[in-house]
């Protein structure tokens, strides 16, 4: 008779890392969506994939390589846009562009196979590392920090950041800090659910949330709940069914997030009714 799926190591790395994920695309998501900011999120997901390609290459961690490309990202696009006048679409566009172009090039310059490939773009449960969650862990340590110290700046930032410069003066600094959190939190996140859907990760748990909530608090909190529940209950159907756990995950919180909202929807009108 099999035992329980909890004997396995990978199962347990897989859960733990579900609940490092969730904290981090909580905390990150509820920004991006907040402000409006998941096409830029986006651009640094796949232009890091630059970065996984020059790691192979030169033979360090692809996700060292990932990170690294992936703040550059964020930071070329505010000077692509501020100092060189391109519209912030475009420049999100470029970097796009020529991450992914680069992560190609590299990788098929790169002489041997490289077994782990379809992870970073997929996700994958088996390539979850300890170094993954002891980075997953401590990134959600950090976030939790700083959203806890600042709180009340990222708050205004998110909704109102022309009275986010009255509070402080401060502001662009917030800024750019946060922007390399949200890159580092992607970068993390792609062992997780792969550069193709790492991105659904972070903004379809904030989405759940407002369905039923619009406190910032309350939306982040929700948001970890449900990336949790969405990530973990993915890791599970994947195991069985044999599916790419990204791919599952992300279909697991798209399903959760249409239950959630035809389940309000029914609520809100059988209130308005009575």
């Amino acid at each position: 008779m099999e035992g329980s799926i909890l004997q396995y190591d990978f199962i347990i790395k897989g859960l733990l890392g579900a609940v490092f994920a969730s904290i981090t695309a909580g905390l990150a998501g509820t920004y991006i969506v907040s402000r409006r900011m998941v096409f830029l999120s986006g651009g640094i997901t796949h232009a890091s994939f630059g970065g996984i390609g020059i790691g192979y290459f030169f033979g360090f961690n692809p996700v060292l390589g990932a990170a690294i490309f992936g703040i550059l990202s964020a930071l070329g696009v505010e000077y692509l846009s501020v100092r060189q006048k391109i519209r912030e679409d475009s420049a999100i566009g470029i970097l796009w562009a020529f991450g992914m172009a680069i992560g190609i090039i590299f990788i098929y310059l790169t002489p041997g196979y490289t077994p782990n490939l379809m992870s970073y773009l997929f996700g994958s449960i088996l390539t979850v590392t300890n170094a993954d969650i002891i980075a997953l862990g401590i990134m959600s340590l950090v976030l939790v920090l700083y959203f806890s110290i600042f709180y009340r700046t990222i708050l205004y930032i998110s909704f109102d950041e022309s009275f986010a410069r009255t509070y402080s003066s401060y502001i662009n600094i917030f800024k750019y800090v946060t922007t390399a959190l949200v890159a580092l939190t992607i970068v993390l996140n792609i062992r997780m659910a792969g550069v193709v859907l790492v991105l659904s990760l972070l903004t379809i748990p904030p989405n759940i949330s407002m369905i039923f909530t619009r406190v910032y608090s309350r939306i982040i909190l929700w948001s970890v709940l449900a990336g949790f529940i969405g990530t973990a209950t993915g890791y599970v159907i994947s195991y069985f069914a044999g599916i790419p756990v990204g791919a599952t995950i992300i279909f697991t919180l798209v399903v959760i997030w249409i239950i959630v909202k035809l389940i309000y929807q029914k609520v809100r009108k059988t209130r308005i009714s009575n």
